[in-house]
């Protein structure tokens, strides 16, 4: 119950982090995620059905805050998609190790190319950005973005935990 509190107490900071500083950090209007690294660390911490859960929950979250243009729910949508996709990434064996190497890199890419291409698609409909347009556009740097930006929670862990 402990750590489930404290879940939610982190989650709740990165979202104030998320919706107010984070776009300090913007280049050409690409931000990282930092909600969605956080869904994959419970998602290879806890299991799939745990990422699912923490997706949905801050992505109704952040729809909540940020207020998407009348498009409440997108962010939970896209947020329990990658989420439940994070959760295959998941070994009870080798928690330790894949959050502090290169494997949390490759499964915020993964997850996170899966969850912009979710988002945008859906968020840029009715407008003139097509499917490519979209996913090249927003989708793609989106995604370099948050990887890039997972590298200093896999140093701060690898240096923390398998020293």
């Amino acid at each position: 119950m402990q750590r489930v509190l404290a879940y939610i107490i982190i989650s709740l900071a990165l979202l104030v982090l998320q919706t107010s500083l984070v776009s300090y950090l913007a280049i050409s209007n690409i931000v990282p995620d930092v909600m969605l690294l956080w869904v994959v660390y419970i998602a290879i911490r806890e299991g799939q059905a745990a990422g699912t859960i923490a997706g949905f929950g801050a992505g109704l979250l952040l729809d909540f805050l940020s207020g998407t243009n009348g498009m409440l729910g997108l962010s939970a949508l896209s947020k329990t998609v990658a989420g439940f996709a994070a959760g295959y990434f998941y070994n009870e064996n080798k928690t330790l190790q894949t959050l502090g190497s290169y494997q949390f890199v490759i499964a915020v890419t993964v997850t996170s190319l899966l969850h912009n291409v979710i988002y945008f698609l859906i968020f840029l409909q009715g407008t003139d950005v097509g499917w490519w347009g979209a996913v090249l556009r927003y989708g793609i740097p989106t995604t370099v973005y948050t990887a890039a930006f997972s590298l200093l929670p896999v140093f701060a862990y690898a240096r923390r935990y398998l020293s």
